[in-house]
């Protein structure tokens, strides 16, 4: 970092630094005049205009993204039967990074056939101990590639490298290790019961966390004894891709994992396939809807992980300051494209004043910008098109009355960005209140009673996850346990763990993924 002040030379009274210490010294006299709460009032650190960061971009010219990418199907690249390939965006420059294979129906069903071919020729019929070491050996080559799926991870998704390096990758690591060790175990997870594997997977997964998404679903899949077909997002291929490549050089038996690249439509073939046992979605609740009405009846077993509108309860004996931190990463994090994100902050009305004062400071030092930066906050927005879902969905909560607060900062000019913003002043009527906008944007409501922030948290479709703030355990306990949420955290917030479940309830979904938990949804249990 470089300090402006350091720039100021000489001792004279019109140099910068003359001129700062006398604007001090002003202040510190208008401060002595003023009344106590007005000076409270205006009492703010500006770190924006004390400090410059010195840019600080993590380094790519080690990473090799081929110009185009073909199906990983029954243990080989492919081209797709249709000969049509999609883009792959940087959405912070939006520059092309490479061209990636649609996958039609003929595609689809060719990597299911090699699914169910690999099922019965080759993992059903392995030692639980030896598909345990095929998962470790997947993990120990993520670990030895992860600087360069850190990298891949930004480029394609507009996340920022500290959250992929330190959060994504790391993840994805624990997940297919953690299951490893369960993979000759399954008798001792379900006692005195006979756990089997379902047969063939078809697994959809969303943007927002590529490589850690296909690590929840792949690595318990494969534990568990059951091959996989994944379809990544169309907007983030790449890292599953490289995974897929991963699997390659892993030795894994032909056909147990594979992945089709494409849009929607090649994720409906994928879960609409006959040939598939098991289907495991994470999206919108929308799509999630559709699929559970389209396999309504065909006997196949279902998971579904989908929106959310958390609530983060703040009341007034909270250690504020930490949970100003906690309400930042719980919305902010990864542009707060994040199914679980702390999107609805309820304040104690007699805290309210006081956290929102810290929280607007706090807001002001985010850096928004190149996600290759490792100074960088706030990166990109996904796409065009979720961006402008977020313009949509602020816009209605201007017209609806809600007061806006976004951080000051300068956007690039180029790719899809958009200010870490908070509305006051919500109703809970309003849009911004009850739809999952999917952004860097959170609505504060206000309570006077632990019954009515509970009543307000829970009036929403949604139940996936909620915090709470409070300095007494007992308090924490007692709201945890009247939350419709799969996922409550107190006194911190998007915190995950791969020995830990994690899932919803109401439209947010069912099914858990992580922990025992997430085997059974690839395992018959008797």
């Amino acid at each position: 970092m470089s300090d402006k002040s350091t720039a100021a030379a000489g001792g004279d009274g019109g140099s910068p630094r003359a001129a700062s210490a006398a604007q001090d010294a002003s202040a510190a006299r208008d401060a002595s005049a003023a009344p106590a709460s007005s000076v409270a009032r205006e009492a703010a650190v500006v770190f924006g205009d004390a400090w410059r960061y010195a840019p600080a971009p993590e380094a790519r010219d080690h990473v090799k993204i081929a110009p185009r990418y073909d199906l990983f199907v029954g243990g080989a690249w492919r081209a797709p039967e249709s000969g049509r390939y999609l883009d792959s965006i940087n959405p912070a420059t939006e520059e092309k990074l490479c061209e990636f294979a649609e996958a039609g129906e003929r595609d689809v069903d060719l990597a299911v056939q090699a699914a169910r071919v690999a099922y019965e020729k080759y993992w059903s019929r392995l030692r639980p101990l030896d598909r345990g070491k095929y998962v470790y050996r997947i993990a120990r080559a993520l670990q030895e590639k992860a600087r360069e799926l850190a990298i891949v991870e930004s480029l394609d998704g507009g996340k920022p490298i500290k959250e992929s390096r330190d959060v994504d990758v790391p993840l994805a690591i624990a997940h297919f290790f953690y299951y490893a060790g369960w993979a000759d175990k399954l008798a001792h997870a379900f006692p005195g019961r006979d756990p089997r594997p379902l047969g063939v997977a078809g697994q959809v997964i969303p943007w927002n966390f590529p490589l850690l998404m296909a690590a929840w679903k792949l690595a318990p899949a494969l534990a568990a004894g059951n091959t996989c077909v994944l379809k990544p997002a169309e907007t983030t291929p790449l890292t599953s891709l490289l995974l897929a490549k991963i699997v390659e050089e892993a030795d894994l038996p032909p056909g147990v994992v594979n992945v089709v690249t494409g849009a929607g439509a090649t994720g409906a073939a994928v879960v609409g396939h006959p040939g598939v046992d098991k289907v495991a979605f994470t999206g919108s609740t929308e799509v999630g809807k559709r699929i559970q009405r389209a396999l309504a009846g065909t006997g196949k077993k279902l998971t579904l992980e989908l929106g959310g509108k958390a609530a983060n309860i703040v009341f007034e004996d909270a250690p504020l300051d930490q949970a100003v931190e906690g309400i930042i990463g719980g919305i902010f994090f990864n542009q707060g494209h994040v199914c679980c994100a702390g999107s609805r902050l309820l304040v104690e009305e007699s805290a309210h004043d006081a956290l929102l004062h810290k929280l607007r400071e706090r807001m002001a030092t985010l850096r928004v910008g190149d996600p290759l930066d490792k100074n960088t906050d706030v990166g990109a927005i996904n796409s065009r098109a979720q961006l402008e879902k977020i313009q949509e969905l602020v816009a209605a909560g201007e017209r609806e009355g809600a007061a806006r607060f976004s951080a000051s900062c300068a956007l690039p000019q180029r790719g899809y960005w958009f200010a870490p913003t908070l509305f006051t002043g919500v109703a809970q009527s309003h849009r911004i209140a009850r739809e999952e906008i999917f952004g860097p944007v959170l609505s504060v409501l206000t309570f006077r009673t632990p019954e009515e922030a509970i009543e307000k948290a829970n009036n929403t479709m949604y139940g996936l996850s909620a915090g709470v703030w409070t300095a007494k355990g007992s308090k924490s306990f007692w709201v945890a346990q009247r939350l419709r949420a799969g996922v409550v955290w107190a006194n911190t917030f998007n915190k995950f763990d791969p020995s830990s479940p994690f899932g919803g309830y109401k439209e947010s979904g069912f099914g858990r993924e992580g922990g025992r938990q997430g085997l059974l949804a690839y395992l018959e249990v008797d």
